[in-house]
């Protein structure tokens, strides 16, 4: 399903513009999204990270604020209260479509209004910021010398990433009213707290004061290399995976895919050829392919995810072995391509066709003190892993049986 624009009534009345990211494949539960301070819904990281969500089964709605973006009303009226009632509004519009949300994610300043707005959403079981102050009051360090005005006056224009906003002196009020340790405290949801160390806007040391102040559960990712607005998109997907995998356990339980024993599922949605992948009902992966060939790249190719199980057999192999031997294996490293090519010498090519014949190369190194000897020994070894032997040995016959939905 693709991308649905939506509307609903804010806090104050106002029409909030906001886009649903539908799940891919069967719907894990919901996420509501909440942007950084003047941003908007349509910031590339949103995007990127809505996406990684629903590759995952985790739908999403991201929105604009009030007065910002595509949403009416005035933003020099708002406050950091008011965004957090609109996330409530956000929430009352979710649960209305049955799709209420099990997990909040803010950024930035958004960040801070998850954190105040989930003990009102009781559907809330996790929370997760990105980049977050500790106190949102942090933010009168952006206003920069527009705050002596705003307090002598009581209204000024400010610049912000070369746009200019209204900003009444309520709004500096309302900031050092919110009590973000107390909220933290009584939070009651499991927390992931997603902070960049190389963060200039807001300095890592705010993500240490959020995670010191709340209770466990809590779990903190470091998203080394990015910047305050997460702008390469490859932070923003990797964000969203982990963050998916992160939610897994406290999402609802009859929204989670079924079991299926000790099969491996694979789920693809209506459009293109992202997969959603689940090994024995616990291990969530996805599938997907290059953008050169018309894929989202959000997961290994098929052919991927076959060289790594090949390479994984192959170390675990080499690891059994030289275990039972008592060798000194300190660890192993594979490395494998695969290409197909054809051959016209071959002898049972039917009709003088060509026949392909696929071929993995397989780069190894073992480490440790090993003699030459075990050495050669443990490459001998590497062929005999079972994931080897299954594509090389014999033939292997699929069966195919078509179910009712």
């Amino acid at each position: 399903m693709s991308v649905e624009r939506i509307e609903f009534l804010g806090a104050s009345g106002a029409t909030l513009a906001g886009k649903l990211h539908p799940p891919r494949g069967r719907a894990r539960g919901w996420a509501l999204f909440a942007h950084c301070f003047t941003c908007s819904k349509d910031l590339r990281a949103a995007r990127e990270l809505s996406d990684a969500l629903a590759a995952e089964g985790i739908g999403s709605l991201r929105f604009d604020f009030t007065g910002l973006g595509q949403s009416e009303g005035e933003f020099a009226d708002t406050t950091f209260s008011s965004n957090v009632d609109d996330l409530l509004a956000a929430a009352a519009y979710l649960r209305e479509q049955g799709r209420a949300p099990a997990l909040l994610v803010g950024h930035s300043l958004g960040g801070a209004a998850v954190l105040t707005a989930a003990p009102r959403i009781p559907e809330c079981r996790g929370v997760v910021t990105l980049a977050a102050p500790s106190d949102p009051a942090h933010v009168k360090q952006l206003l920069g010398e527009a705050t002596p005005e705003l307090e002598a006056q009581g209204e000024a224009t400010v610049s912000l990433a070369g746009r200019k906003f209204r900003i009444k002196r309520e709004f500096l009020d309302d900031l050092d009213e919110a009590n973000l340790p107390a909220t933290l405290d009584g939070l009651g949801r499991a927390l992931l707290v997603c902070h960049s160390p190389q963060d200039e806007t807001v300095a890592i040391e705010h993500a240490r004061r959020i995670y010191q102040a709340a209770r466990h559960p809590k779990s903190f990712l470091s998203l080394d290399g990015a910047d305050h607005l997460l702008s390469n998109p490859g932070d923003a997907r990797y964000a969203g995976k982990v963050i998916a995998a992160w939610c897994t356990r406290y999402l609802d339980p009859e929204a989670s895919p079924r079991s299926e024993g000790d099969a491996v599922r694979v789920e693809g949605g209506p459009r293109g050829f992202t997969q959603a992948v689940e090994v024995r009902g616990l291990h969530r992966l996805t599938a997907d392919e290059p953008p050169k060939v018309g894929g989202a790249d959000l997961g290994p190719t098929p052919y991927e995810l076959l060289l790594a199980g090949l390479g994984a057999c192959t170390s675990m192999t080499l690891r059994m072995y030289a275990d039972r031997k008592g060798w000194p294996l300190e660890g192993v490293d594979v490395v494998l391509r695969h290409k197909a090519e054809y051959r016209k010498d071959c002898e049972d090519c039917a009709n003088d066709k060509p026949r392909r014949i696929d071929r993995v190369d397989r780069e190894l190194v073992v480490r440790g003190p090993l003699n030459a000897e075990q050495r050669q020994r443990l490459t001998e070894i590497a062929d005999r892993c079972p994931v080897h032997r299954t594509l090389t040995e014999g033939q292997v016959e699929v069966h195919t049986e078509l179910l009712e939905e």
